[in-house]
């Protein structure tokens, strides 16, 4: 057993550790870009189809390229004869969003390969030094994991002024995709401006106006628009009687008047909050300037009764003629739900909301305004973009308010309808773009996927500058049409009869549902890169019973019956499985879907009247299309009469687990122990109910299986054995801190995901608040609520009916430092006294012959169980750094190898196949192995560790090719 816990260490008593790769560190990076990366030398399956796509290419020179090979002389002629496009992609920043900016870019990434155009990527970090990155290292989980690599992988420059030197003659044009400062302010477009280097958006002056939002404010009201009223704090400085006197002025009153302060210069949901009075209000300011979020700070009137809406505007000028089209407008509605956590009368679209999976919110588009406030919304969204100068593209903010709403009367008129009053307030000059975000929902509602509307953007911006304006001459082919191909569809583009069907299913009811949602629709992205396999994404959707029968005819009947929907493109790009379902039902409800299809056909009107003067446009890929309903039986009778692979994406319902199910799971495991192959960890079990996924516990499986629809992941047995982790123990009925030899316990649910519902209970009263947390329904247990220090748990809901105990299995403690204190180096400080760490490893391959891919160690900055957000969100909150491989100073090649053999004989004993993660604590000196649980579906997030460690393969897999190998596997089992 593990050594006991180590005493209390100090920052400077832990040895420092570089960061540094084993043997071929980061510059393997740079330097392998095959397309094809199968795990072994065996890997089965052919080649696949890759689409060729306009404006998208993967060849580079240099750190720059992304994921070709290397450019040589042939290289380089071939890109002249081909127009190949060299696009900058700049990320980063200073600010807050700074996450988001990674998300962005990495989509971005994703969506613009192709035979005609080459991706370089660069970062500026928070103290504006700027770096050229592998494309590889976009993928990292978390900031401070990208930053912790940072130097060990990517190529510094000495000033900002190098940086743009460099960037002049290394790309074509820039897409810059940071967020809030530097990225919106003008900061990055004057950089680029003096360097003479053309890029996509605003130009730095207008940038620079639209972006504070006290100026803009000031701006709009000149030109006629209705604005919100506000009051500008400044410095440190705060005068009360000037505040106190805007508050009458405006009818508020001075102890309680509600208001919204907020930066000025920041992202339109950064440090934004609520205040009441005077006090209050110069309190939050002040603290808004204290913090440095930023040096000014706007207090706002509160909008009642008011409906928010943000709307993506795509200019369709030639050069610097300005031809604005709004899109369809998106409405943003906060939702409740009786959630204990929530102050309804405070809440605002703020950042958790706007970019964590949650329930609190959902979105409609086109929004459920009537239709003269949709024509005003965009009409003055139109002209707003004009009159301030925007190029490109940009996403502009703003208010609803019915005619009841309490608002200041105003001369100004723009923006006042029969209906109620349109106010803009935040504009937004860089929207973000990750997979789900406003610009690909509004684009994908109108015709345009991913690809084609950043290759929209970029193209319309290489207009603007002579040496780049050359590439748009010739009209590139349209990307193949991305449609459901359900045979009950009418669609508008043919079929593909030799394309083999894909269907991604995601969803259903356990607390990892948004898990799978995020997991489902990255998988069904990355597979839009080939042209030999139509992807449908699929739901099962969300219920609210939960069934507690144990009669195996019941428990296939009920699951059977369960709803399953096919999905158009639009419908995926959501947050949350719940929003899906809603956007669903509204959108086969006769009235709101023709009043959808009225308003798009318009907009698409709009474009096309635009798009006459460019000929590099050959028109939308997506076409008008409606969910289809089916039951789960049917759905699997359609995959197998169109001999579709089914990739699964998630756990998905909760039913029982039969006994005999678990006591053949069970016996396989006790094999696995006696066999020495690996320990288990010895639990206790507080309840006698099983509750599971039925995406991992093989009931999905044996649908699927008895109709022969080949799936990827693991068959049935192997599926229930794991999903189990009760079956990992042994049941006690004693004392649980006495029995398992511990003082620190580790409490789980049984039978749900591995991080929901984890927490570590060092005392008596640390259960209590877990137990209370469970009878009261709470969604998460808030940061520190239990005696030693621990970031948001996310709990599981509903509660389950079967919690785990387990030891806490004491690691030593490494901390991430961001600068050591003798070399100026990041790195990590670990004393290594228990000899035991924490890692997660993924295996792939067929049943008996399961390949390792390198494990991983994560490292928190704080707390010790990683939660919900942090292990899957990615770069949304979470904190972190992924060490794949661990570095030599923390294990061994040897013992590594020997935990790597040691791995793949539990996948291969545990009878696994295609791919699962294992989560294992290991001896970093002999490479003993202790499981801990193995996940059968695990996440397929954008940023999973699992793509980190199919990076570190060699040649590094991306993630289209990682899926694709998944996929083939599926496939290659079934033959």
């Amino acid at each position: 057993m593990p050594s006991p816990p180590p005493s209390s260490l100090s920052h400077s008593s832990l040895p420092y550790i570089n960061p540094t790769r084993r043997d071929s560190p980061g510059a393997s990076l740079f330097s392998h870009r095959s397309r094809v990366a199968p795990p072994r030398p065996d890997a089965p399956g052919e080649r696949p189809v890759l689409r060729k796509r306009c404006f998208g290419v993967r060849a580079g020179t240099g750190v720059v390229g992304d994921r070709g090979v290397e450019e040589g002389a042939g290289d380089t002629r071939r890109r002249e004869k081909c127009m190949v496009l060299r696009v900058g992609l700049v990320c980063g920043g200073p600010s807050a969003e700074r996450g988001i900016s990674l998300n962005s870019a990495r989509s971005v990434l994703d969506h613009i390969q192709g035979d005609d155009l080459h991706v370089s990527c660069y970062y500026i970090d928070s103290n504006l030094n700027a770096y050229a990155i592998s494309s590889a290292q976009l993928y990292s989980n978390t900031p401070a994991d990208f930053d912790f690599k940072l130097e060990s992988l990517a190529q510094g420059f000495e000033t900002l002024s190098d940086f743009a030197e460099h960037l002049a003659g290394s790309v074509d044009i820039v897409f810059p995709v940071i967020h809030g400062r530097f990225g919106e302010d003008g900061g990055i477009q004057e950089l680029l401006e003096k360097s003479n280097v053309p890029f996509v958006g605003t130009r730095s002056d207008e940038c620079r106006k639209a972006f504070d939002k006290y100026n803009a404010s000031l701006e709009l009201y000149r030109q006629g628009f209705v604005t919100v009223p506000n009051f500008l704090v400044q410095g440190t400085e705060l005068d009360e009687s000037e505040l106190t006197e805007w508050f009458v002025r405006n009818q508020l009153d001075t102890n309680l008047g509600k208001v919204v302060v907020k930066p000025t210069k920041a992202g339109s949901s950064i440090g934004v909050t609520v205040a009441y009075g005077v006090a209050d209000s110069l309190k939050k300011a002040n603290e808004l300037i204290s913090e440095g979020v930023d040096d000014s700070v706007l207090v706002e009137i509160f909008l009642e009764g008011g409906s928010e809406f943000t709307a993506i505007v795509l200019d369709l000028g030639s050069a610097f003629d300005c031809l604005p089209v709004v899109l369809l407008p998106t409405e943003v509605e906060l939702q409740f739900h009786g959630s204990a956590d929530v102050d309804k009368k405070d809440a605002i679209f703020n950042y958790r909301r706007k970019y964590l999976p949650t329930q609190q919110v959902a979105y409609h588009t086109p929004p459920r305004f009537p239709l003269d406030v949709i024509k005003s919304i965009r009409d003055g969204a139109s002209t707003l973009f004009q009159r301030l100068g925007l190029l490109d593209f940009a996403r502009i903010d703003g208010w609803f308010l019915p005619p009841s709403a309490p608002i200041s009367s105003s001369e100004n008129n723009f923006g006042k309808t029969e209906s109620g009053t349109v106010i803009f307030t935040d504009i937004n000059l860089i929207s973000g773009m990750e997979q789900t975000s406003f610009l690909f929902q509004q684009a994908s509602k109108v015709g345009f996927s991913h690809a084609n509307i950043l290759r929209t953007i970029i193209q319309h911006a290489c207009l603007r500058f002579p040496s780049v304006a050359s590439y748009n001459n010739v009209p590139s082919p349209l990307p193949k049409p991305r449609t459901s191909r359900l045979p009950q569809l009418t669609e508008v583009f043919p079929k593909r009869q030799d394309a083999r069907k894909v269907y991604v299913i995601f969803g259903g009811d356990t607390s990892e549902r948004q898990v799978s949602l995020m997991s489902g629709t990255n998988v069904w992205l990355n597979l839009q890169a080939f042209d030999d396999i139509e992807v449908t994404p699929c739901l099962l959707a969300p219920t609210n019973s939960y069934s507690s029968k144990t009669a195996s005819d019941n428990k296939e009947t009920g699951v059977s019956s369960r709803t399953v929907w096919s999905l158009p493109y639009s419908l995926v790009l959501r947050h949350t499985t719940e929003e899906v379902l809603d956007a669903c039902i509204e959108a086969t409800e006769p009235t709101r879907a023709a009043l959808t299809s009225q308003l798009r056909n318009q907009v698409m009107d709009e474009l096309m009247e635009g798009f006459k003067q460019h000929n590099w446009f050959t028109g939308f890929d997506l076409s008008d299309e409606r969910p289809v309903k089916l039951t789960l039986k049917q759905w699997v009778k359609l995959a197998k009469e169109v001999q579709a692979t089914v990739f699964i994406a998630g756990s998905f319902l909760y039913h029982d687990l039969l006994a005999s199910d678990y006591l053949n799971s069970y016996v396989v495991l006790l094999r696995l122990a006696s066999s020495g192959v690996a320990r288990v960890l010895y639990s206790f079990n507080l309840v006698s109910i099983v509750h599971g996924g039925i995406g991992e516990d093989g009931t999905l499986q044996s649908l699927l299986e008895a109709e022969g629809v080949p799936y990827t992941g693991p068959g049935i047995m192997a599926s229930k054995t794991c999903m189990d982790k009760v079956a990992t123990s042994v049941a006690l009925d004693h004392e649980l801190t006495a029995k398992l030899q511990c003082e620190t316990l580790c409490i789980k649910p049984a039978r749900d995901g591995c991080s929901t519902g984890v927490a570590r209970l060092c005392c008596p009263e640390d259960l209590a608040v877990y137990v209370k947390a469970l009878d009261g329904c709470l969604l998460r247990i808030p940061p520190n609520s239990l005696s030693k220090a621990h970031g948001m748990i996310e709990m599981p809901s509903p509660p389950p009916e079967l919690l785990i105990f387990e030891p806490f299995i004491e690691t030593d403690e490494m901390i991430f430092s961001s600068k050591s204190t003798n070399d100026n180096a990041r790195g990590i400080f670990w004393k290594g006294q228990s000899r035991w760490v924490e890692i997660t490893v993924g295996v792939l391959g067929k049943r008996g012959s399961m390949y390792s891919l390198t494990p991983s160690v994560t490292v928190k900055e704080s707390g010790d169980i990683l939660s919900l957000e942090e292990n899957f969100i990615s770069l949304k909150g979470g904190t972190g750094v992924n060490l794949t491989p661990p570095p030599v100073s923390i294990i061994s090649n040897e013992a590594l190898a020997r935990c790597k053999q040691r791995i793949e004989l539990i996948a291969n004993t545990l009878e696994l196949e295609g791919f699962s993660r294992i989560d294992a604590f290991v001896n970093v000196d002999s490479g003993e192995v202790l499981i801990i649980e193995v996940n059968t579906v695990p996440g397929m997030t954008p940023s999973t560790v699992l793509i980190h460690q199919a990076l570190a393969e060699q040649p590094p897999m991306y993630p289209h090719r990682f899926f694709r190998t998944l996929l083939d596997l599926a496939s290659e089992r079934s033959m």
